[in-house]
């Protein structure tokens, strides 16, 4: 039995373990690294493995540092089955689709400069054909707290692991040669007492625990104070006849946004007024797929389903889906809560509402979840004076607000909390956090196994 590192180690995105144990190669997500041009650099380098030889692959949830680059692993050959919750499945199809579309549109953006200069055209990550090539190999739906035997000697059980729609952490009971081994792999873990999902299972015993840090060295905020401080950058702003920009993730953070926005208006706290625009077709879409998976929420957000009311929905919410609506945001100079993707301003159509407005001192940008190095918002949260945004100079006079209390990630005391329940674990491996934290949260361990390991790095069991 043994497990090597293809990913997140000793940094926080491209997630992929390797698990090998009775002649079966078992893969734990297939993430894309983010950040700079050195990181899309990476996505293209081998995997570390011969992808067909991968027998089958467990996903503990659709971000796209966990599932990105499944489609290129069924591209250069993998063959096997791959098994998710149910709404895990329906996420990582949006979430992949999206991708392929923006690797397509950034490929033909290339070509057309490159062709003006007699250079070849670049090629995409993958396609959006070979994204529905691998959706095919979708087989199989894990639920929560049900083992299933997903290949012999090794049994998998998907435990609520709170962090978004249908996010798991994953117990495998190892059998082999006669030896046994309980191996949990945290995936990315979400905190206590926030709304729209449930609390993230108490996890099981464990020789082996693979734990993420991403906020292994800090703690949140709490949810409440951040709530109000989200109400007061939106009120403040408006006084001062500015927009509101919110670099938003289209899972999770987007629809939990949603709700607090319908509740401080149905509480009085912000304006029946408002006018809230949802710019990104992947949340919209993502918040009819949470509508579709009830059976993922806390008790609180079902009861509204029963009683027929919307948790997502306001008075002055607008879906904009089409580019020309998009386009028409930039025209409103105050007033607005814009909301659009990507959550680090690495793509998408926030980088359009930054260029209209980060250089407006009456207008604020809204920070709501991590952002990693190398990062666009990661430059702006750390203070830029200026930044690029394409090709042009925008300097920084905006209102910049980080709220910590909404990440979708236990802090550190929230993976202590978790990590205490598995018992005493014989080796405790740290993965998915840069090496601070990591540092920070291995000392709180004390003096049990606790490894860090690199890329490429092997274990064995």
């Amino acid at each position: 039995m043994e497990l090597s590192f293809h990913g997140a180690d000793r940094e926080v995105t491209g997630s992929c373990h390797l698990l090998e144990c009775n002649g079966t190669r078992v893969l734990i997500d297939c993430g894309m690294f983010q950040g700079g041009h050195e990181l899309d650099e990476e996505n293209r380098r081998p995997f570390g493995f011969d992808p067909a030889t991968i027998d089958l692959l467990l996903l503990t949830h659709a971000h796209l540092d966990h599932c990105g680059r499944i489609p290129l692993l069924v591209k250069q050959g993998f063959r096997g089955r791959i098994v998710t919750t149910a709404a895990t499945r329906d996420l990582a199809k949006l979430v992949l689709l999206d991708a392929a579309g923006l690797q397509e549109r950034e490929a033909e953006w290339r070509a057309r400069k490159l062709r003006r200069r007699g250079a070849g055209a670049p090629q995409p990550l993958y396609t959006t054909m070979d994204v529905l090539d691998a959706m095919d190999l979708f087989d199989g739906v894990a639920r929560y707290r049900k083992p299933m035997e997903v290949a012999p000697g090794i049994r998998a059980t998907f435990f609520d692991a709170g962090h978004i729609l249908g996010s798991a952490s994953i117990l495998l009971e190892l059998e082999e040669a006669g030896r046994r081994h309980r191996l949990l792999m945290s995936g990315d873990l979400g905190y206590n007492h926030r709304v729209i999902l449930r609390n993230p299972d108490r996890p099981p015993h464990a020789d082996t625990v693979v734990i993420e840090t991403t906020y292994g060295n800090r703690r949140h905020k709490a949810l409440q104070p951040s709530v109000e401080e989200l109400y007061q950058a939106i009120e403040t702003t408006f006084r001062r006849g500015g927009n509101v920009i919110i670099p938003t993730f289209a899972l999770e953070r987007a629809q939990e946004i949603l709700y607090f926005l319908r509740e401080g208006v149905e509480q009085g706290r912000l304006p029946g007024s408002m006018q809230v625009f949802l710019d990104s077709p992947m949340a919209i879409s993502a918040t009819e797929i949470f509508r579709r998976h009830p059976e993922c929420f806390d008790r609180e957000t079902y009861a509204l389903f029963e009683n027929g009311r919307d948790p997502f929905d306001l008075p002055g919410l607008h879906f904009t889906r089409d580019t020309a609506d998009s386009m028409a945001l930039n025209q409103i100079q105050g007033g607005a809560v814009i909301m659009a993707g990507s959550g680090m301003c690495t793509g998408g159509r926030v980088r359009h509402h930054l260029k209209h407005n980060l250089w407006r001192p009456e207008s604020s940008v809204v920070f709501v979840g991590y952002a990693a190095r190398g990062t666009l918002a990661r430059r702006i949260i750390d203070g830029a004076a200026r930044v690029r945004i394409f090709g042009e100079e925008i300097p920084v006079a905006a209102r910049i607000h980080t709220i910590g209390g909404f990440s979708a990630h236990a802090d550190t005391d929230e993976l202590y909390d978790w990590y205490r329940h598995t018992g005493r674990p014989a080796t405790t491996v740290l993965v998915h956090g840069e090496e601070e934290a990591m540092t920070a949260f291995a000392r709180r361990l004390g003096k049990n196994r606790v490894l860090m390991p690199q890329m490429g790095d092997r274990l064995v069991l």
